[in-house]
């Protein structure tokens, strides 16, 4: 039996050294993905072996034990999420979470191309929101960003999330001399179809058989650009995400697969996430280092996720 002490850690909540409580959580179930996307992976990537990844049962167990901390929002991500065998066992054993009001939202960030599959049986496990990944409104282009994808095949993606009555977001990666020249169609489709439209700067995450800072479009630039033709007032509208601020910038991490794995109970589990949130920074900035073109990050935006 857990003795006193042991029970209140299962239940404490998150608080960083900041003084941030940590209610919002994104959880990587995979780093493969069915696209090849420039700015994201090279073309031929070396995946981690599957003994590393946990397993849909760990995950599930790990994400409620973040739930119990007082995560109120999940966000699943990959590599593409919907390319894991057998995800949505993932979804279905979460929901338990919504249904028990421990769990204001699960949702999923995706590259849409699944969603004609999947987007029905997400809404009916209780996914309202999902974020689709789309950089160009140009069939050629968009074959030429992702080296793998289908146009066809994500807009059908987008309709069937549409028609099952998921709300959409739609996320743009801005790249220079790509899809600058897009930006105001991007907005402008993604307004007309009753969508938010996220743009997001190239990050500086591992190696991609390119040249990043060729790609690099400070959204500086693109919002001066945009006040030529629109009026853009800030608002107090936010959500759990990173939008609006640089982060996701750091090597370090905390193995949270050890404890997993080491205990049927979740002690050791727990004093691993409280180690972790103990040493959470204040923020994360990625340099772009125009000199060496290494990235400031070792690891692939496919793992890190979406």
């Amino acid at each position: 039996m857990l003795d006193t002490v042991a029970k209140t850690l299962l239940t404490a909540p998150m608080v960083d050294p900041f003084g941030r409580h940590v209610t919002y959580l994104r959880v990587s179930v995979t780093d493969r993905c069915d696209f090849r996307c420039v700015y994201c992976m090279s073309e031929h990537m070396s995946f981690l072996p599957k003994r590393d990844l946990l397993t849909l049962e760990e995950l599930d167990r790990l994400c409620s034990a973040f739930v119990s901390r007082g995560v109120r929002k999940l966000r699943i991500t990959g590599g593409e999420p919907l390319v894991r065998k057998n995800i949505l066992w993932l979804f279905r054993a979460l929901s338990r979470h919504l249904a028990g009001g421990a769990l204001d939202e699960l949702t999923l960030t995706t590259n849409g191309s699944q969603l004609p599959k999947y987007a029905a049986e997400l809404r009916s496990l209780g996914v309202e929101r999902v974020n689709i990944s789309l950089d160009t409104l140009k069939p050629d282009r968009f074959k030429a960003i992702t080296r793998w994808g289908d146009f066809g095949d994500v807009m059908a993606g987008l309709e069937a999330a549409e028609k099952a009555g998921l709300e959409v977001k739609i996320n743009a990666v801005a790249l220079k001399g790509i899809n600058e020249d897009e930006i105001e169609d991007l907005l402008r489709f993604a307004h007309g179809r009753g969508h938010d439209l996220t743009l997001i700067e190239t990050m500086p995450l591992g190696d991609i058989d390119g040249d990043r800072t060729d790609q690099y479009l400070p959204l500086s630039i693109v919002r001066a650009r945009l006040l030529d033709r629109f009026t853009l007032e800030d608002i107090p509208y936010r959500t759990g995400g990173p939008a609006r601020y640089v982060c996701l910038g750091q090597d370090d991490a905390a193995d949270l697969r050890a404890p997993l794995r080491a205990s049927a109970d979740d002690a050791l589990l727990h004093a691993a996430i409280g180690e972790a949130i103990s040493r959470k920074p204040k923020g994360h900035d990625f340099i772009i280092d125009r000199r060496t073109k290494r990235p400031a990050v070792q690891r692939h935006m496919s793992v890190t996720g979406g």
